[in-house]
């Protein structure tokens, strides 16, 4: 990237446009530190639409810091389900913690306070400083970095070392004499809403003549490509147990990928195994229980980041003790089928969850699981 020492940008056509086009969103309504502070979170890696659904189911059950730290871990987990990474919300429930302990059930204003929380990286922190309290503090997330890409012709990946540290300095130049809250929003929603990744409205652009890839014909081209992302193909299987009319489920440790979520007994199958017999070996290992009667219940598939899982499930019952001993779980219930909604699972699950309740509706005989 080639430093402009005296870059001309239109700032003044580009917050006119961002207040004629600004997008409603909550968190924009008072910019209260606390919701600024959880959106930022949950829109990482989550469309917008369904980010604003979550933030405003979340500000109905946790109001302010105090709420959010007093709720209970299985209230705040559900209410996060499906928005996956799940180790951000339990360092949302630890900072919370912190934030009540510490500072008042307030979000501080000070930059390296924010580092200081779990959960809270640079650029968090630089967006809640600059959202939240109209601070001086550059925002480069995926839309402001094609933005630029295209308004300067960056012939080079945006996640270089030196293009994002050249970027990071033209943006804390451009944030004088401006409100840095608009004009990083502007920036992000110029991103979001015209210059999109594919088919951007070049046409109704504001800064449209300032383009130098809009001249060179090369829009189509930029941001470059920093190389393609192979998928990672994964076959799992699980036991879904059956005693009593209840349904065996264990949570997983905290330091698993999907560390706090309750699951179905299960793993990856090994070389040359089937499916049906990793769901027993994977439940002998974790639990010490002995499945029999295996009967095929569901295949389902779920993508997270570049992983495509293929997760097989089996309903059986058990031959001998129905108390486990837990190698690869924190704690363990017998459930009823339809309690199972109360417990947050990772997304594989929930599929087989809404499978269950439908058969329990709509039983189709041999397909039915619980008995």
């Amino acid at each position: 990237m080639e430093k402009r020492k005296e870059y001309q940008f239109p700032r003044d056509a580009l917050l006119a446009w961002f207040g004629a086009n600004r997008r409603d969103l909550p968190w924009r309504r008072t910019y209260d530190p606390y919701h600024v502070w959880i959106s930022e979170i949950m829109l990482q890696q989550t469309q917008m639409e369904r980010g604003v659904e979550y933030f405003n189911r979340w500000i109905a059950l946790f109001p302010d810091i105090r709420a959010l730290a007093a709720a209970d871990e299985l209230t705040v987990f559900k209410a996060w389900e499906g928005l996956g990474y799940y180790s951000r919300v339990r360092n949302i429930r630890k900072a919370a913690g912190v934030l009540v302990g510490e500072h008042d059930g307030r979000v501080p204003d000070d930059y390296d306070t924010l580092l200081g929380l779990p959960g809270i990286g640079p650029y968090t922190a630089a967006a809640i400083m600059s959202i939240a309290f109209d601070r001086a503090f550059p925002l480069v997330d995926a839309n402001v970095a094609r933005v630029f890409a295209r308004l300067q012709d960056i012939d080079r990946p945006m996640k270089e070392r030196g293009v994002q540290r050249e970027l990071h300095e033209l943006l804390k130049e451009m944030l004088s004499d401006v409100s840095p809250r608009d004009f990083n929003q502007a920036l992000m929603e110029l991103g979001a809403l015209v210059c999109t990744p594919r088919n951007p409205d070049c046409g109704g652009c504001p800064v449209r003549a300032y383009c130098e890839a809009l001249q060179a014909g090369t829009v189509a081209e930029r941001p470059v490509n920093s190389g393609r992302v192979e998928r990672i193909d994964i076959v799992m299987a699980c036991a879904i147990v059956e005693h009593q009319g209840r349904i065996f489920i264990q949570q997983r440790q905290e330091d698993d990928i999907w560390g706090g979520l309750w699951e179905f007994p299960g793993g990856r199958l090994k070389d040359g195994e089937e499916p049906e017999e990793a769901a027993v070996r994977e439940l002998f290992e974790e639990t010490e229980l002995r499945a029999v009667n295996l009967r095929p219940f569901r295949t389902v598939i779920h993508h997270y980041t570049r992983y495509r899982v293929t997760l097989h499930s089996f309903c059986c019952s058990l031959r001998g003790k129905v108390d486990p001993r837990l190698h690869a779980a924190q704690q363990w219930s017998w459930v009823a089928p339809e309690e199972l909604e109360q417990y947050p699972f990772p997304a594989g699950h929930r599929q087989l969850i809404a499978a269950l309740k439908q058969d329990l509706l709509f039983p189709s005989g041999s397909r039915r699981c619980c008995a």
